[in-house]
């Protein structure tokens, strides 16, 4: 797999410009924006990637673009942070990103797919990459069928911050916090003539200390009681993560520009757990009980090159545009453990996972303008993935003498190809305005048990169709209707029957039956905007088909099981508000607030008929600009209590504060406090007829951070020409 996508990266760089693509239709890449719109005016149906804009929010019929540039807590905390501000979206403890209740996001940056977020450790990535590269983040909770159907909630995308000023400019950054905490770094652009040079450089250190605490009882069917365990870990995590970014655009003429990036992401950590664990008998008498020490270390390596070719033909918003990807990822994760059973011996322990992922991608878009201000679109969109799980486990009576285990040894390798083009076609009629959309999609499958010798392939076709609309009721108000049928596929370790060792009492196994998982989204939306006050309102309905669950059983003797299965279905119906506004000429708020019922069908799993919940969940951010050079900020948000296939999650919240001091066009000081008020906490409760489970996590991301930026450079102002991000010449 390794050397077809080498192969396949290779061939398509060899292309020459124009072989053969002219003749291809496609639309324009995700990242690519139009011509900006005037303050106020309507936005296009199409789903576009906003480049900058000065206002909080913006809108278009299939997306909404936030600011985070005013968001204090993003130029201290990571995307983690900045996400936790933004309507729609939740972001818990762990760094994992739920939009409107449901955690299967796609990520992207820049409108394109990352590794980085995806398997193990995307978690780690998000609360560990800084948010002061990123300008807005974009909303598509029904995306356009010229992107990719992953992700059955929609889309996330990261925009990150440019600069067009002539000349040599740039930013340095710095911040700490009282509990040694610190992150920093660079970034600079130059530009002279046709040139364009851009890099960032950061390096973030982190201490993630946190506290995990389960509480079992399961049904001991010789007596009939419920028999209980306790599990208490203290888990103290410390290291930090590098970013390095460099780019390069150059304008061979008017009409095409070459574009080159290259990107590299390290991120280190040590770990320490302490963990304890008791167990009752049904005579209310110690059963069994260990004492577990481990110390373990991870690496998460990411690196990618890409290059772009965009053309603007003849005719304003005519464009062709090609991009080609090439993704490698390596994951470790190391540790030793020595285990003090009572009764019985104590047991050392040494076990590892390593992931290796490639990932090549290729995208050819076209857009046409037709007569009637009909906008055509097309395009192909090719990608080939590799993911090489190798499992490693040893124990033995001393730490010298340790035999490696069979059964926690394993390699396992699974690849993922995936073939697809779409097309989309608007026409505006007067006021409305119609976009309606298909994407195909061949996908091929092959999964590979090297230690058991275990070969499957499977491969199917399918069609995503989506459909837009829009109607302008006036200078301020419009409505808008969507569709969309989004897939969420299972991941590479979901599918492999593999039981992974967690701890002495809990194994994860995958399940090669799962089907993805298939998301008919439906949206009705009203919009009223003057001047600085927007407020939005979107009713939605989600019929999930196959959607895939983690489900927890019991072995026996205290050991338990954590596999995935599909449920029979579910529904979430909902309704979500948002309001910008201004209060005085000083202070301005930002309010979201969603309700939704949802509603799980698990009789596949053992559960008689449908279970439901309604669910609130909703921000406040409060901004002040007490002087000129004085801004303080305080947000808060709160998520409430979410329904699960076996049991629940109880509510969560979080409060920030924020100041920012400017000193001059160049310099500003910043102190922000995260989790102010110590209520980040995650608890979720199992309830079944045989097994009771209550796990309380607690991460310590409590910070007081101070820091300041100072941005150098600048450069006389350089003659207009042509901008590939704002259409074209007619």
């Amino acid at each position: 797999m390794r050397l077809k996508l080498a192969l396949f990266a290779a061939a398509t760089a060899l292309l020459p410009p124009t072989m053969g693509l002219a003749q291809t239709p496609a639309a324009p890449a995700a990242q690519t924006a139009p011509k900006p719109a005037a303050k106020d005016a309507p936005t296009a149906v199409e789903g576009v990637t906003i480049r900058s804009d000065s206002t909080a929010m913006r809108t278009s019929i299939d997306s909404r673009s936030y600011s985070v540039s005013n968001d204090l807590s993003a130029r201290t905390g990571s995307i983690a942070d900045a996400l936790r501000n933004v309507p729609s979206v939740e972001v818990d403890v762990r760094g994992n990103v739920s939009l409107r209740g449901d955690a299967n996001v796609t990520i992207m940056i820049d409108g394109k797919p990352s590794n980085q977020f995806t398997g193990e450790g995307k978690g780690d990535a998000l609360m560990s990459m800084p948010a002061d590269q990123i300008e807005r983040v974009e909303v598509m909770t029904n995306p356009s069928a010229a992107y990719r159907p992953d992700g059955s909630a929609g889309i996330i995308n990261l925009i990150t911050k440019k600069t067009m000023k002539p000349g040599t400019s740039g930013t340095v950054r710095f911040n700490v916090d009282t509990a040694g905490r610190h992150n920093g770094g660079i970034s600079a652009t130059r530009r002279n003539g046709k040139l364009t040079l851009t890099g960032d450089a950061s390096y973030r250190h982190d201490t993630q200390d946190a506290q995990q605490l389960i509480r079992r009882e399961t049904l001991d069917t010789a007596s009939g009681k419920f028999l209980p365990s306790t599990q208490d870990a203290a888990v103290d995590n410390a290291g930090g993560m590098v970013n390095l970014r460099g780019g390069l655009d150059y304008d061979l003429d008017k009409q095409n520009r070459l574009s080159l990036e290259l990107r590299g992401r390290r991120i280190a950590f040590d770990t320490d757990i302490d963990e304890t664990y008791s167990a009752l008998n049904a005579a209310g008498a110690p059963a069994r009980a260990y004492v577990r020490n481990l110390s373990g270390d991870m690496t998460r390596d990411n690196a990618a090159i890409s290059g772009d070719w965009r053309r603007q033909l003849r005719g304003a918003d005519h464009l062709l545009t090609t991009h080609l990807e090439y993704e490698v990822t390596d994951f470790q994760r190391d540790g030793d453990a020595v285990t003090r059973n009572t009764p019985g011996a104590t047991v050392y322990e040494h076990v590892g996972l390593g992931v290796d992922q490639e990932r090549a991608n290729f995208k050819l878009d076209y857009t046409k303008p037709l007569p009637k201000d009909v906008k055509l679109k097309t395009g192909v969109d090719f990608e080939l993935s590799s993911n090489d799980f190798t499992n490693f486990g040893a124990s033995g009576a001393t730490a010298a003498g340790l035999v490696t285990d069979p059964a926690r040894t394993n390699r396992y390798v699974y690849d993922q190809d995936v073939y697809a083009a779409y097309v989309t076609y608007e026409r505006p009629f007067g006021d409305f305005t119609v976009q309606g959309g298909l994407r195909a999609e061949q996908v091929q499958i092959e999964l590979n048990d090297v230690t058991h010798g275990l070969k499957a392939d499977n491969s199917y076709f399918k069609v995503y169709p989506t459909l837009h609309t829009g109607y302008r009721l006036s200078d301020s108000q419009s409505l808008s209707a969507s569709f969309s049928r989004r897939v969420q596929r299972p991941g590479a370790q979901d599918l492999h029957p593999y039981r992974v060792y967690i701890d002495p009492y809990n194994y994860r196994q995958g399940n090669p039956n799962l089907k993805p998982q298939i998301t008919d989204s439906y949206e009705l939306g009203w919009q009223y905007r003057k001047g600085p006050t927007t407020y939005l309102a979107t009713a939605y309905f989600r019929d999930i088909r196959d959607g895939v669950t983690d489900v927890v059983s019991d072995l026996g003797s205290g050991v338990f099981l954590t596999t995935r299965e599909n449920l029979g279905k579910g529904r979430t119906t909902g309704l979500e508000l948002v309001a910008n506004g201004r209060l005085t000429k000083a202070l301005t708020y930002n309010l979201s607030g969603n309700v939704f019922q949802n509603e799980i069908d698990a009789a596949n799993l053992g559960f008689a008929g449908a279970r439901s919940k309604m669910t609130m969940s909703g921000r406040a951010n409060l901004n002040w600009q007490a002087t000129p050079k004085d801004f303080f900020q305080a947000n808060i948000f709160s998520s409430g209590k979410r329904l699960t296939p076996q049991g629940y999650r109880e509510p969560f919240k979080m409060l920030n504060l924020g100041y920012r001091r400017k000193v001059n066009d160049k310099l500003s000081f910043v102190v922000t406090a995260q989790d102010a008020a110590d209520w980040a906490r995650e608890v979720i409760v199992t309830e079944t007829p045989t097994l009771h489970d209550r796990t309380r996590r607690i991460a310590n991301i409590r910070s007081v951070f101070f820091g300041f930026s100072y941005a150098f450079g600048g450069g006389k102002p350089r003659p207009e020409q042509f901008d590939f991000s704002a259409g074209g010449p007619s």
